[in-house]
């Protein structure tokens, strides 16, 4: 019951910031100038490309970070269930997120590998979330991003700042054997609800801190991803009927637009976080005109849903290996608790 609840209210505040930006985007005739105004469908078609790529460099980050840990696994496979977790991501809510799916179906596919899969998984989305900042923080100062005289692009920059500060700060500490196996670790495992959270990162960071190359990789495959994303997402601009901004603010507005991913609701905070950059930065002095930001977000989102199809092709000749899989495991102890989100890479 209480799951139940905690999912419906979920859906409620997606469901309220998704009308919220409808109403304000019809205010501003978004939706009437998306359906008259033509399309650029070959931009559109780039954009997918991009979109793609990213997700392909996503999988095979994950699959460096699984070989590290001495599982067998074959890029192929890697491929398999990494698009599996993908559709997974866009499935409704109430089912496994997609992090879940890839942790229970290595462990599934290569005996004795439960918690090597957890550790890959809890890593993977790790460095992927940090390394969203990275890049925005290294977009900010190349565009001159913060040189924009409004108190919320100033803030929004400051804040980016801060976080890629503070995350080095505690990679640096996560590599250090004397900090992880210290008291302060030890004591944050056994505190109720989060404990089990932070010894899932513990206990990867263990592994992995023996491979500092291989975590290198990652990072720098990670970059690679949130820059395909951008031009993704740029493309899907310059598809659709409207202004658009540059390519350079397009590498500010897509990592912290999937910065997001760490809020567990399905949909509403990547929308939101996009609309309002998009709004807060004039075009050669010309205002963006409300939701054409939503627009963009939309466009997007219709292209994971295409990606995703290619995850649903092998869920057709997967199936009952899933159904097995989620019959035999218990996604509370098997795999890392994550929400049902897109890939951020």
């Amino acid at each position: 019951m209480k799951k139940l609840l905690i999912t419906l209210l979920k859906l409620s505040i997606s469901i309220a910031i998704l009308a919220y930006l409808v109403h304000e985007a019809r205010k501003g005739d978004a939706f009437t100038v998306l359906r008259d105004e033509p399309k650029r469908w070959n931009m559109l078609v780039v954009a997918w490309g991009f979109c793609m790529a990213a997700v392909l460099t996503t999988i095979v980050r994950w699959h460096f970070l699984v070989r590290a840990l001495g599982v067998p696994a074959r890029l192929s496979n890697t491929l398999r269930i990494g698009f599996l977790g993908y559709m997974f991501n866009l499935a409704p809510l109430g089912i496994l997120g997609g992090d879940a799916v890839k942790a229970l179906m290595l462990a599934h596919d290569y005996e004795h590998s439960r918690i090597q899969a957890i550790a890959s998984v809890v890593v993977d989305r790790l460095i992927g979330l940090y390394m969203v900042f990275v890049v925005a923080s290294a977009a900010i100062v190349a565009t001159r991003f913060w040189e924009i005289d409004d108190p919320m692009i100033a803030a929004v920059c400051s804040a980016t700042f801060w976080v890629t500060g503070i995350g080095a700060v505690g990679f640096g500490l996560l590599m250090i054997p004397a900090f992880l196996d210290g008291r302060l670790v030890r004591g944050a495992e056994r505190l109720p609800k989060v404990g089990r959270h932070v010894k899932s990162l513990s206990d990867a960071m263990r592994m992995y801190r023996r491979r500092p190359d291989v975590l290198l990789l990652a990072a720098v495959l990670s970059v690679g991803v949130h820059g395909f994303f951008a031009v993704g997402i740029y493309f899907v601009a310059r598809g659709l009927p409207g202004n658009y901004h540059s390519l350079g603010s397009h590498f500010v507005i897509s990592p912290l637009s999937a910065a997001t991913g760490a809020i567990p609701l399905p949909l509403g905070p990547y929308e939101y976080v996009l609309d309002s950059l998009y709004a807060l930065m004039p075009i050669a002095g010309t205002p963006i005109p409300k939701g054409r930001g939503l627009v963009v977000a939309l466009g997007y989102r219709l292209i994971t849903i295409l990606i995703a199809a290619v995850g649903a092709c092998y869920y057709v000749g997967a199936r009952r290996e899933v159904a097995e899989v989620f019959k035999d495991s218990d996604p509370d102890e098997s795999a890392p608790n994550t929400s049902p989100k897109r890939e951020r890479g």
